[in-house]
C-alpha cells in the first residue's frame, strides 16, 4: 500500500519504519521543511527517535510538499495521522480537501476544552471511513523491530478490512468496531500512569501499584459503559494491555510525570524536563468533566487532577485514596 503518515514524532516515525520495512511505500510528513531536511540528511529522526535509522525507500517530506498537487507521487491508499490529539482537527481538515483515502489516527486523549474524543472530531470533519490505530506500544521498541500488537478500531467495515494488509512482520493488527472503548482506554490509561508513577515515586510498593492498576481499570470501564462502550473492550489491548504497559514501563512518559511530581517537582518543571507531550495531563481534566457530566465516580482521576491543577500534594492524594470508605468490588 501507499501510506502517508502525518506527523514525524517518535510514534509516527517508528510506525513509518515498521510499515516501510514490511513492504509498504511510506511517506513521512514532517511539520516543516527544516524538520524534513534534518531527518532526510541524517536518515534518522534525531530529535524524537535517535538511533533508529530509516530504511531505504522511506520518503520524508514537509507539509507544503505533501499538499502540492504537482508532485508526481502515487496517491495514498491510507493516511495515518500521528499528531497529538490537539493537532488532529487541523490535520484532518487539511487532508479532507485533497483525498478520499481512509484515515487512521494514533493519538490518545481528548481535545482540550471540548473534551471530544478523536472519533468525534473526525465525524465533525466529515470522515466516514476513519478509525483509531491504538494499543500498548512504545515507539522506541517498535522502531527496533520488537513485536507489538495493536487494534484497528473503526465502525467502517471497509477500513477494518485493511487490517490484514497492515498485519505482518513484528506488527500484529487486531480489529474492533468499539471505537469509543478503544479510544477511552487509550486516554484514561495515561491518567492512571501518572497516579502509578506518583505511587512508585513514593516507594509505596508493588501491592499499591497493582491496586492502582486494577482500580484504574474499573474506573475506565465504568466511564466507558456510561459512554456506550462495551465492557469487554477494556479487557483487551486498548484497555488492560495499554494500561499495564503505561503504568509499569520505564519508557512511559506519563509514568515519568508521576515520578517527577512525587519527587517534589512542579508540573511546569516536569513538563519542561520531559521534552515530549504527556497526554495524561490534559486527559485528567477532560475525563473528570466527562465523569461529572455522566455521574460516574472517578476517584483516581480526581486525585490526579487535584495534584496537577489544584495544588494537592502527591502524598496527600495517596492518603485520601487510601482513606476512602470500604465498598464492594
Amino acid at each position: 500500500m501507499q501510506i502517508s503518515i502525518i506527523g514525524a514524532g517518535a510514534w509516527g516515525t517508528a510506525l513509518a519504519i515498521t510499515l516501510q520495512s514490511n513492504g509498504h511505500q511510506v511517506t513521512l510528513v514532517a511539520r516543516d521543511a527544516g524538520a524534513a531536511g534534518r531527518i532526510n540528511a541524517a536518515r534518522c529522526n534525531q530529535q524524537y527517535l535517535p538511533g533508529a535509522n530509516l530504511p531505504p525507500g522511506l520518503k520524508v517530506v514537509d507539509q507544503r510538499e505533501h499538499q502540492d498537487p504537482s508532485e508526481s507521487r502515487a496517491p495514498a491508499d491510507l493516511h495515518i495521522v500521528a499528531t497529538p490529539v490537539v493537532g488532529l482537527r487541523a490535520a484532518l481538515t487539511l487532508l479532507q480537501a485533497r483525498t478520499a483515502a481512509p484515515v487512521l489516527w494514533l493519538c490518545k486523549g481528548f481535545e482540550p476544552e471540548s473534551a471530544k474524543m478523536p472519533h468525534e472530531i473526525a465525524r465533525e470533519a466529515g470522515y466516514a471511513s476513519a478509525g483509531a490505530l491504538t494499543g500498548p506500544s512504545f515507539a522506541e521498541e517498535v522502531a527496533r523491530g520488537l513485536p507489538v500488537a495493536l487494534t484497528l478500531a473503526s465502525t467502517s467495515p471497509a477500513l477494518r478490512a485493511l487490517a490484514p494488509q497492515l498485519h505482518g512482520g513484528n506488527l500484529r493488527i487486531y480489529t474492533s468496531d468499539d471505537v469509543i472503548g478503544a479510544e477511552l482506554g487509550g486516554a484514561l490509561k495515561n491518567v492512571m500512569a501518572i497516579a502509578t508513577g506518583i505511587a512508585d515515586g513514593m516507594a509505596l510498593g508493588m501491592n499499591a501499584r497493582a491496586a492502582l492498576i486494577t482500580r484504574g481499570l474499573a474506573e475506565m470501564t465504568r466511564l466507558g459503559i456510561a459512554l456506550g462502550a462495551r465492557p469487554e473492550t477494556f479487557m483487551g489491548l486498548t484497555g488492560m494491555g495499554d494500561l499495564i504497559l503505561t503504568c509499569t514501563g520505564a519508557l512511559s512518559r506519563n509514568r515519568k510525570v508521576g515520578l517527577s511530581l512525587a519527587a517534589g517537582n512542579s508540573l511546569t518543571q516536569t513538563l519542561e524536563s520531559l521534552g515530549h507531550v504527556a497526554e495524561g495531563v490534559n486527559a485528567a481534566r477532560e475525563a473528570l468533566q466527562l465523569g461529572q457530566r455522566h455521574q460516574v465516580d472517578l476517584p483516581i482521576t480526581q486525585a490526579v487532577h487535584r495534584v496537577l491543577f489544584e495544588g494537592l500534594a502527591p502524598k496527600q492524594a495517596m492518603l485520601e485514596l487510601l482513606a476512602r470508605d470500604q465498598r464492594a468490588e
